[in-house]
């Protein structure tokens, strides 16, 4: 089994129920929720959108390869009610499940890149990271989170719900 370390999100709906019934989904789908960070709101990210986001880590047993992770998480984001990605930015939407780590490995291919490539950018994703994985070293950039966070220059708001 590997670490799989997620990222929730959304800001339609009912969001902290459908981020509950994405982590079911999940364990049920993917592998056993092993650790979940507090719920956190922030401004969007990247674009003006009438609803915050509420967003949330957690942190799987996983056996399955990258791209089976990937095809499994937008499968859950579509029974929840996503609609297709936006291709010319970011837009509001129901469900987001970002894939921040597996394991130690990087994963680069057209479709998914491991760790997410924009994680060391975001506060609303950095925050929940260093809740329960504050020393988790970005194999990457070789950083623990609690160190990519004090360096994070991201100057939107975000708080612990």
């Amino acid at each position: 089994m590997g670490r799989l370390i997620l990222l929730l999100g959304g800001n339609e709906g009912d969001t902290k129920k459908i981020l509950s019934h994405a982590q079911n989904m999940l364990n049920d789908e993917i592998g056993p929720v092993q650790e979940i960070s507090s719920l956190y709101e922030s401004e969007p990210w990247g674009f003006k959108a009438r609803q915050n986001f509420i967003n949330q880590v957690i942190e799987i047993d996983c056996s399955l390869e990258p791209d089976e992770i990937l095809k499994k998480t937008q499968q859950i984001e579509k029974k929840l009610g996503r609609t297709l990605k936006s291709t010319n930015g970011y837009s509001s939407r129901i469900i987001d499940i970002d894939i921040l780590f597996y394991n130690n490995i990087s994963h680069d291919t057209q479709e998914l890149k491991i760790p997410h490539p924009q994680l060391h950018k975001r506060l609303f994703t950095l925050l929940p990271l260093s809740e329960k994985w504050n020393d988790l070293i970005h194999p990457v950039i070789k950083k623990e989170v609690g160190q990519l966070l004090t360096e994070c220059d991201d100057s939107g708001w975000v708080k612990k719900i």
